[in-house]
């Protein structure tokens, strides 16, 4: 069935019934008798609010769906200017790439391209968002949540990290920060600035920053070639200078109306705008062997990128206590990019060409959830999540060339439009003062249509229905718990990965593949439990182990196949995999275990992943090559008076050979992060905060095989780490 808009708008109207949140109860009741004297005038009646303590509450521990909550402190810690590197010091989450280079993948339990759902305000971000691009200053918190709920998009086979922007509205808050970091390839200025007030019934908020990212490394490269017997047949060593300057602005303005009846009326405003140049040169050195098509290029590229997204959002209370919190949003994208390379070979210009491209998207969505307290210890509600989004793409190819090679001239465009539904409903009830249970189901449609001018239409339909359950048990005579959860996940095919559109690469081979969409692309679908105990020992003192397994069919990989002469790459569905992973973390100040301690806090935690793919020959064979072991370790002091706060912190990611099915291997480094930071507070308007982080100047490294009967060919690439230093200071007016 095809997904319309006009079923958005008939859910809506369908979603109007049942869930009670957490209340504030009002009770009228005269203050207990006093002695007064005669002349004094008797009490008054007075009205108490009975409120449950905010600081008392913790997600972690007091929500039967699983949830980690990160705060606005623990983000802005050290001074990051790229949220990818706040992430690498979470429990569970792991980040890829070369460290100080950006751009890495965001993955829990070892699983990144989309087993893990990014969220930006409870909604995914367009493609072509980079979260690389967010300052960590415009954040408020970022949730990890391993196990699915109805109320996120099932699209969650790892699990949901939502990262929240700033909605706390602090009085009379006048906060700018100016910063610079500096390492031996690159250079990293920024500036943010926080506002917030409230004018009567009416509260802001702006949250702003700038940054600036110059940067100039070498990433050499080898290719080697081998016979069935081992011997040698080629050697090539490539050296490739990259230099280039990223810049970017994020604004992030709110307005609140506190209305009549307990309403509130909301506007939130989210805009990024980025911009990158860029200038490389790689050359390839033949030691032995046939010398690749072009031995020289020369690159430039340049592009920016506009993303823009705003919401109204309204929260509506009923009589009986029943609550509507429905939100509608519009968002826009642009791209442009313009890229230019020139090939060479032993000297000779042999190819001279020039790609424009250009994207533009835009998006309507709707989300709300209303409830109600319809039964007493339950939290009982339902909701829809509609959207509507249509993409358009365009790329130029002009080519000039040489030495009798044939030119690549094309024009390419292409449109997509992806229509989304979902409908849920889910309970929360506590059974006893001890044992709660959570159930939800969430049905999610999706329709994709793509049209362009080198393919014939490519129309796909797809729908999944989602329950969940999950449960909390808190132990008797005891801080500890224990939770349940079972899970119905998917993953779904990314638009581009639908288009039959074929990205070429220069030098064409096994491991530099050109690439290629499949329309026949279905979904993933995993069967998923989870399991935890979480032992509260102390004060802010916490042990945990969780473990979780998926069992996942319609498993997507790469393959890999010669066409006309050159090798092609394309996703595919192909069969079973299973992963499993166990969690262990712990966290508590020293006091905790030592008496008369200093005021230092410690955090450490071990995360272990194992996963098989049915269809590929082990061993290795690992889903979306996972990461095998992560681990972190930190530890924070603060002075008595509060002046000094200094800490440090050690992420690990193991690494090691992959097998991505019958000819492919590929490798991943180990990736070792040690930071530290230092925050000295002067006065009340006068911060510093000055950090260090890749101290030990981790280097990466990046493998690829393709072994057959003719022998294995193999590329290796590297990318030097350096330590980064950073200085921030942060004013209050």
């Amino acid at each position: 069935m095809s997904i319309r808009p006009t079923i958005a708008a008939a859910a809506v109207l369908a979603a109007m019934h049942a869930h009670a949140n957490a209340q504030t109860v009002t009770i009228a009741e005269p203050l207990a008798p006093a002695k007064v004297k005669e002349d004094q005038p008797a009490q008054t009646m007075q009205k108490v609010e009975i409120k449950g303590s905010s600081a008392a509450y913790d997600p972690r521990r007091d929500d039967t769906a699983s949830k980690v909550v990160v705060s606005s402190e623990e983000i802005l810690r050290y001074g990051d200017t790229s949220i990818n590197d706040v992430f690498k010091r979470i429990p569970g989450v792991t980040v890829g790439g070369a460290a100080g280079r950006g751009g890495g993948e965001i993955r829990m339990r070892g699983l990144g391209s989309g087993y893990t759902q990014i969220l930006l305000n409870g909604e995914r971000a367009p493609a072509g968002f980079s979260i690389d691009t967010l300052s960590p200053d415009v954040i408020e918190r970022i949730e990890i949540v391993r196990a699915a709920s109805a109320e996120f998009s099932t699209q969650s086979i790892a699990g949901t990290i939502n990262i929240v922007l700033k909605k706390a509205i602090k009085t009379a808050q006048r906060e700018f920060k100016i910063g610079a970091g500096k390492s031996a390839d690159a250079s990293n200025p920024n500036a943010n600035l926080q506002m917030s007030d409230k004018l009567g019934k009416m509260s802001y908020s702006l949250s702003a920053g700038a940054w600036r990212y110059n940067y100039d490394r070498q990433s050499p490269r080898q290719e080697t070639q081998v016979d069935p017997a081992g011997t040698l047949q080629m050697l090539r060593r490539a050296t490739q200078d990259d230099a280039g300057r990223s810049e970017g602005v994020n604004l992030a303005p709110r307005l609140t109306w506190n209305l009549d009846g307990g309403d509130s009326l909301t506007s939130q405003t989210f805009l990024n705008f980025n911009r990158n140049v860029y200038d490389g040169r790689e050359e390839v050195d033949t030691i032995t062997g046939t010398p690749p098509r072009f031995d020289t290029r020369d690159m430039e590229n340049s592009n920016r990128n506009l993303f823009a997204r705003t919401d109204l959002n309204w929260v509506h209370r009923f009589a009986g206590g029943g609550k509507l919190d429905a939100k509608a949003g519009i968002n826009g994208m642009r791209a442009s990019g313009t890229w230019h390379e020139m090939d060479y070979r032993t000297g000779a210009l042999g190819r001279d060409a020039t790609v424009l491209s250009e994207t533009t998207e835009k998006g309507f969505s709707t989300q709300g959830k209303y409830s109600t307290p319809l039964i007493p210890d339950h939290a009982l509600s339902m909701g829809w999540d509609a959207g509507m989004t249509r993409r358009e793409e365009s790329r130029v190819e002009r080519d000039m060339v040489f030495l009798g090679t044939d030119p690549e001239d094309s024009d390419e465009g292409f449109d997509a439009k992806v229509s989304r539904l979902a409908l849920y409903a889910q309970d929360e009830w506590n059974i006893t003062p001890r044992w709660s249970m959570y159930a939800g189901l969430r049905w999610e449609g999706l329709d994709t249509e793509s049209e362009g001018n080198t393919f014939d239409t490519v129309s796909q339909t797809s729908s999944v229905w989602s329950p969940l359950a999950q449960t909390l048990y808190k132990l008797p005579d005891s801080r500890d718990q224990v939770r349940l959860a079972l899970t119905r996940t998917y993953k779904a095919p990314p638009a581009g990965n639908l288009v039959p559109r074929r990205f070429t690469s220069t030098n064409n081979s096994q491991t530099e593949p050109d690439r290629r969409g499949n329309p026949e692309l279905q979904p993933e679908l995993a069967s998923g439990i989870d399991a935890s105990y979480e032992h509260y020992w102390g004060d802010n003192a916490l042990l945990s182990a969780a473990a979780s397994m998926r069992r996942i069919s319609g498993y997507t990989r790469q393959g890999l196949f010669l066409e006309e002469g050159r090798w092609v790459a394309t996703p595919v569905n192909d069969g079973e995999a299973v992963t499993r992973s166990l969690e262990l973390e712990a966290k508590f100040p020293l006091s905790a275990v030592m008496s008369d301690a200093p005021g230092v806090d410690v955090r450490a935690s071990v995360s272990r992943n194992w996963s098989r793919v049915e269809s590929v020959p082990g061993p290795d064979n690992r889903l979306d090559q996972q990461t095998p072991l992560s681990a972190t370790f930190g530890a924070d002091y603060k002075t008595r008076d509060g002046k000094l706060t200094t800490g440090a912190s050690f992420a690990f990611k193991d690494g090691g050979p992959v097998r991505i099915n019958d000819n492919q291997t590929g490798y991943q480094s180990v990736r070792r992060d040690l930071d530290v930071y230092a925050l000295w507070k002067f006065n009340a308007q006068y911060q510093l905060r000055v950090a260090v982080s890749n101290l030990l100047s981790q280097d990466s490294v990046n493998d690829s095989a393709y072994t057959d009967d003719s022998g294995t060919l193999r590329r290796t690439s590297f990318y030097p780490g350096y330590t980064q230093g950073r200085a921030t200071l942060e004013m209050r007016f």
